[in-house]
């Protein structure tokens, strides 16, 4: 079965083409510096961040103390951890199994 986003466009398609052509880290800081602004890029990496501390079963209050992420962001994350498309799980075990 194949995941059809809500959000699919050819537009989209191009932009996701680009990122999985990124081959190492140094790219992807090139690219997503070249692509976003740095409030972008720290939103994202602390949406990560905060989904990583609750796929660990921490609780909001710890999360929010070690990312400072508003509760409307910590609670929306946790609704895609429980109900979203899964874009975090998938992300978040193949960090767990890379050494």
């Amino acid at each position: 079965m194949s995941y059809q986003s809500k959000l699919q466009s050819e537009e989209l398609d191009r932009l996701f083409e680009a990122i999985l052509s990124l081959e190492n880290q140094e790219e992807c800081y090139r690219f997503f510096e070249d692509i976003c602004t740095i409030n972008e890029i720290k939103a994202m990496a602390q949406r990560m961040h905060v989904a990583v501390l609750l796929s660990e079963g921490k609780t909001y209050t710890d999360v929010k103390e070690e990312t400072d992420a508003s509760p409307a962001t910590i609670s929306r994350i946790n609704k895609c951890l429980l109900y979203g498309a899964e874009g975090y799980t998938t992300v978040i075990e193949r960090l767990k199994k890379r050494p």
